[in-house]
């Protein structure tokens, strides 16, 4: 008997899924930031500050940082230039030059509000406030810094003494007079609805170490040092910062007791800068532990301890968990801190801290791209840390979706008392309702809805010989354990893709130990026989991290691979098969099947004649029908130039789904020609005297500016660099290599590519359509499709130049002059193991797909290679052919 006592429920990958997307859409409250510069003065400050806090020439030293290396990377992938800063550079003055606006509205995108602290230095230089409502979706607020406004008093003071010739010895009312005048500005602040908050920077100037003495004695000591602080000025005409204990203490104190004494019930709050700084900071005294007492002393006062504390990031974590009025913010780090450190400090924070007293901010200061990385920075950590956490069980996936929108929006739009409506980002930046995650459970339901309760259930998988494998569970057991919030996962043997075929294990490979098979429900179909319904899985390991191995998971990693680079493609295969009919042979051999080729009266491509024979009509019709029913809605239908050969266009999908859209087609084509009697086999070459049969793969860019040559060009120069190495993957078989040939319309034998040039492996269709003619149905589509992918997008990450021109013939007939002029080359592989030897020597294709897959992968077809090659011909034919 199974105990789920103390079992960890994991989450399928459509919920962590959902997470990613919660990540990707919740807009942004920025609670903490600092206003843009004026264009003229962009000069004036240098944009290496952009991830660090140094200055002055300390800051040279920033080129050789991990947060700068990224920051390149990142800016070098938006703005789509060389990956060195010199290039980042340039192309932002190009930005600055061609359209301001625009650029400071994709380096802002994603922000509802900015409330803005606008008392750094250098304030001539910065835009004011209410300039920036046009970059967001709701107007900006204003952050005041108490530390300025005490300063500017101070030094008007000092300059009208000056001015009059007073002398010293009538300071005493002075110092009364900066106190009454400094309590007006912020009893205004807290009646001005344009103010929501106050800001600190006493980290900066004495240190967070505030005395803690009854407010008297802090008046009595600070009076005697503004005397002196106004005397020097007197004398000196020049006064910048406040610097001096007693009245910064003062100040916060202050501003503490307006806020508490105040008669609204709806407190502002102060924040606090804590931890990293420049080397003003005074960081001895910068840990926000130094505040505990002064915490203590204004209990209903909020207090934001800004930048995570960093490093002090457990301090801030600690006193946020503990005190009601106190909320840790994790800005700034990103991007002043390395990818891996953020990744702990998001956890460090989350080791005590209530998400609830969490909060975001950019930080964002002078330049745009500040906000831009940070805000790029976050979303990769959040997607990193929050997702691994719900495959582990540490979280529910709802809960891991409402921590992202209380800490990104709704914590500060309470603490701010802001009351901005929450609403979710399309793409383009325009509202999205919120949306309401289904469970797997509410999703099995609506699926079944309005139709009879299948039999059993199908999660499926294809391996590494393209074989489609899948295991059945009941339907009462599986709709019980959705129902009872068990988990539906399925242990499989982790020899699952150690083997062949005919299922012989490659040697060194043991059936020891179990992966985790999840079912994805948005994979959902009905099919592909009567009673049953089928998902896709994906394999991780026990702890729920992803398997390396699991193909479907290869391509999702690819998909994510483009969209960090801006780049996201719909996939459309043909589904090019063979009917044959079963021969029985004389009774001694009356179990083995062989196929033969259905009778004929004169196949070629395109003609008519065969859809006039009634079984084969009714056959094509009800796959057309049958999948139209499983929302497969299939584009063309047309004979092939094979006897029995016929060709069903599948629409256009994102890849996985295209991917798991074309194994399921596959599947219930099959099952009815079954049905009707016959044989439907993908094998690509079953008959010598006969054409061959494929499964061409069609690729659009759907992301903008895929019709741009600067991005499609890359794009096929990556596919075709590392095309002999793809051909592992494409053509997976011995088989496959009997197909490829010059002048059969198979894409040839050399790589390069042609405008509508069918004799080529890569066709251009049309300038963002384009299709891969070097694969068959033997392949595994996720390891085919993830490997184009990752080498497509690799290209247009690296402007690959496309050193092959337009081919307009067959290669096979260009002259070597004509390969020369045209950068036709290389050939493609000639059989499996040379395409096997391909990949392993392609060290960037197999750190793609990952070294433990290609290892395991060639392994397994080295040993398909060597059974295959101890059958004669026939034999090997009527193998393949009875199981593809």
């Amino acid at each position: 008997m199974v105990s789920w006592a103390g079992m960890r429920a994991t989450a399928t990958p459509s919920q962590v899924d959902a997470v990613a997307r919660a990540i990707r859409s919740t807009p942004i409250i920025d609670h903490h930031a600092h206003p843009l510069l004026k264009p003229e003065a962009l000069n004036k400050h240098p944009l290496l500050a952009i991830t660090t806090e140094a200055n002055g020439d300390a800051i040279d030293s920033t080129t050789t940082t991990l947060p700068h290396l990224r920051a390149v990377r990142q800016l070098a992938s938006v703005l789509r230039c060389g990956y060195t800063w010199e290039a980042v550079v340039a192309a932002i003055e190009e930005k600055r030059l061609e359209c301001p606006e625009d650029w400071t509205a994709d380096c802002l995108f994603g922000i509802e509000t900015i409330l803005i602290d606008d008392g750094l230095d250098g304030e001539d230089d910065a835009n004011a406030y209410p300039w920036h409502d046009d970059y967001t979706r709701s107007r900006c607020k204003r952050i005041v810094r108490i530390e300025k406004i005490a300063a500017d008093i101070i030094r008007r003071i000092g300059s009208e003494r000056s001015d009059q010739g007073t002398q010293d010895a009538s300071l005493e009312g002075a110092f009364d007079g900066w106190v009454r005048e400094f309590d007006t500005y912020i009893r205004t602040a807290l009646d001005d609805p344009e103010v929501v908050g106050f800001k600190s920077v006493v980290c900066y100037r004495t240190g967070l170490d505030v005395a803690t003495e009854p407010i008297s004695l802090l008046e009595s000591r600070a009076a005697g040092d503004f005397k002196s602080l106004v005397a020097d000025v007197h004398a000196r005409q020049s006064f910048v910062k406040l610097r001096t204990k007693s009245l910064n203490d003062l100040v916060v104190h202050r501003t503490a007791q307006l806020i508490r004494d105040s008669p609204s019930r709806r407190k502002k709050p102060i924040q606090f800068h804590t931890g990293l700084g420049d080397s003003d900071l005074a960081l001895a005294k910068a840990s926000p532990s130094h505040l505990q007492e002064f915490i203590r002393q204004y209990p209903t006062v909020p207090i934001v301890l800004l930048h995570a504390g960093y490093p002090f990031t457990r301090e801030t974590g600690y006193l946020a968990s503990v005190y009601d009025n106190v909320y840790a913010d994790i800005g700034e780090v990103f991007p002043s801190v390395s990818q891996d450190g953020q990744e702990r400090i998001l956890r460090e924070i989350l080791e005590l801290c209530p998400w609830s007293k969490i909060l975001w901010s950019t930080d964002g200061h002078w330049f745009p791209e500040t906000y831009l990385l940070a805000i790029l920075q976050m979303r990769e950590v959040f997607e990193t840390v929050l997702c691994d956490y719900v495959r582990r069980g540490h979280m529910g996936w709802r809960a891991a979706i409402d921590l992202v929108r209380d800490v990104l929006f709704k914590n500060a739009n309470k603490l701010y008392h802001l009351e901005l409506d929450f609403s979710e980002l399309e793409e383009d930046g325009t509202a999205l309702s919120q949306t309401a995650y289904q469970s797997d459970a509410d999703t099995f339901r609506a699926f079944l809805k309005n139709q009879p309760a299948p039999d059993f259930v199908r999660i499926c998988w294809n391996d590494f010989t393209g074989t489609q494998r899948m295991r059945m569970i009941p339907f009462r057991k599986f709709a019980s354990l959705l129902n009872e919030g068990k988990p539906t996962d399925i242990g499989i043997t982790t020899a699952a893709f150690s083997l062949t075929g005919n299922d012989r294990l490659v040697p060194g490979t043991y059936p020891t130990g179990e992966y985790r098979l999840h079912p994805d429900f948005s994979s959902l179909r009905k099919g592909p026989v009567e009673g049953h319904i089928s998902m896709n899985g994906e394999f991780r390991d026990q702890s729920g991290a992803t398997g390396p191995l699991c193909p479907r998971s290869v391509l999702q990693r690819a998909v994510a691979f483009g969209a960090e680079n801006d780049l996201s493609f719909l996939i459309g295969f043909e589904i090019e098969f063979l009917l044959v009919e079963r021969v029985r042979l004389e009774p001694r051999d009356a179990t083995t099947a062989r196929y033969s080729a259905i009778p004929t009266d004169g196949h070629a491509w395109s003609v008519s004649r065969y859809f006039a024979d009634p079984k084969i009509a009714a056959l094509l019709r009800d796959m057309v029908a049958t999948l139209d029913e499983m929302g497969i809605h299939a584009e063309q239908l047309h004979a092939e130039s094979a006897t029995g050969q016929f060709e069903l266009v599948l629409p256009p999908c994102p890849p996985v789904e295209a991917a798991d859209t074309l194994l399921h087609a596959r599947d219930v084509m099959s099952a009815l020609a079954t049905a009707a009697g016959y044989k439907l086999t993908l094998h690509p070459k079953p008959f010598a005297h006969e054409p061959g049969t494929a499964s061409h793969m069609h690729m659009s860019l759907s992301s903008a500016g895929g019709d741009r040559p600067e991005v499609y060009q890359p794009l096929y120069a990556g596919i075709l660099r590392h095309l002999r190495g793809i051909a592992a993957f494409t053509y997976a078989n011995p088989a496959s290599y009997e197909r490829a040939t010059d002048g059969a319309w198979s894409g040839g034998r050399w790589v390069t590519w042609g405008t509508q040039n069918r004799e080529t492996a890569l066709r251009k269709i049309a300038a963002s359509h384009w299709e891969l003619k070097w694969m068959d149905g033997l392949a595994n589509p996720y390891l085919a499709v993830a490997a184009v992918l990752f080498a497509g997008v690799r290209g247009v990450a690296d402007r690959e130049p496309l050193v092959w021109g337009d081919c307009e013939i067959d290669p096979s007939k260009l002259t070597a002059d004509d390969r020369k002029e045209l950068g036709v080359t290389q050939m493609v592989p000639a059989n499996l193991g040379e395409a096997l030897r391909a990949l392993k020597e392609d060290r960037e294709l197999v750190e793609f797909m990952g070294a433990e897959l290609v290892d395991r992968y060639v392994a397994v077809k080295s040993l398909e290679l060597e059974i295959l090659g101890k059958m004669g011909d026939e034999e090997r034919r009527q193998w393949l052919m009875g199981r593809y």
